[in-house]
């Protein structure tokens, strides 16, 4: 008799435990797409957290860059996957918040197209110019912006992109037009600014901060309300005479719409961990960005932030009458 009911506990254990083990998430390799070109910000900050998520997970993180449209390409691509986890990306202030108001058709609705899964860092933006572009301070460059805007070009990751937007809020507030070219991601956008073929960036602190540090370009003005502990020396634009300047960009996790909730945790856990590593944490805020707090980096939080964000911006962004097509 205890042979027999033994037998059919374990049937019965059996039948549980294999479709949760077949079910287990991950079982396979993970795709991080990263909506922009390789060796900006985002795919900086992408890469370090691919990593160590791998290794928290047990399945390797692949980064994927698909740029273009100011990031909203490789997001669009997300919207559109299977909710199973498997591929997610890392969107920014420009691709899930700024965007929405900026282009004329969006690619997608940040707000029912995503599952939030984790805030990661915020990064703040900082004026770079090409080295040889006469000005030393942020009161010089206004100067000379009003002096020659018609012939003077700025450029950034993408129409739309967080250093498009942080510079149309700068060009409003300072009264000039410029023309501005775009480009598939920050990384190009700063070769061309070291090569002298474009004036300025509005450029995350992130990638411009070795370019500052080795006089490539020149760092003239943060856009936060508090200096950066990564580049101590550079003024904020409101200690330079411009109070409303403030512009940043964030970077965030997400899933698909439907994700189901223990995906969402155990991809959330993931990326949490990574933040919570030390040399994680040290190579992210030795480049300027500012990992935020484990209140912060809750599901909720950041969906309450990318539709608090979109409606932030849409005010600078209809005010300057920029818009894309």
């Amino acid at each position: 008799m205890k042979t027999k009911l033994f037998a059919i506990f374990a049937t019965a254990m059996f039948a549980f435990s294999a479709p949760a083990n077949a079910q287990k998430f991950p079982n396979r390799p993970m795709t991080m797409i990263i909506p922009f070109a390789a060796g900006g910000a985002t795919d900086i900050l992408g890469r370090v957290m691919a990593g160590r998520m791998s290794e928290v997970l047990g399945q390797q993180v692949v980064v994927e860059n698909v740029g273009g449209a100011g990031g909203m390409t490789g997001s669009a691509r997300v919207a559109k996957a299977a909710p199973d986890g498997y591929e997610f990306v890392v969107g920014t202030v420009g691709t899930h918040a700024q965007g929405q108001t900026l282009f004329k058709n969006p690619l997608y609705n940040a707000l029912t197209d995503f599952t939030p899964v984790i805030l990661i860092a915020n990064v703040p933006i900082v004026l770079v110019t090409r080295k040889d572009l006469p000005v030393n301070n942020f009161q010089e460059f206004v100067a000379y912006a009003k002096a020659n805007q018609a012939k003077m070009q700025f450029g950034s990751a993408g129409a739309g992109s967080a250093i498009h937007l942080g510079c149309v809020l700068m060009n409003y507030l300072i009264g000039v037009n410029i023309t501005h070219v775009p480009y598939r991601g920050g990384a190009p956008a700063m070769q061309d600014l070291q090569g002298g073929r474009i004036d300025y960036l509005c450029d995350l602190v992130t990638t411009s901060k070795p370019q500052i540090d080795g006089a490539a370009v020149k760092g003239l003005a943060i856009f936060d309300s508090k200096r950066s502990p990564a580049l101590p020396n550079v003024p904020t634009a409101i200690e330079q005479g411009v109070p409303d300047l403030i512009a940043y960009s964030w970077n965030a996790i997400f899933l698909p719409m439907g994700a189901p909730e223990p995906i969402v945790k155990t991809l959330h856990d993931a990326a949490l961990a990574a933040m919570h590593t030390p040399a994680v944490r040290e190579r992210l805020t030795g480049l300027g960005a500012e990992i935020v707090s484990d209140q912060d980096a809750t599901p909720q939080h950041l969906g309450d932030l990318v539709k608090s964000e979109i409606a932030k911006w849409a005010v600078p962004i209809k005010a300057s009458g920029v818009t894309v097509e």
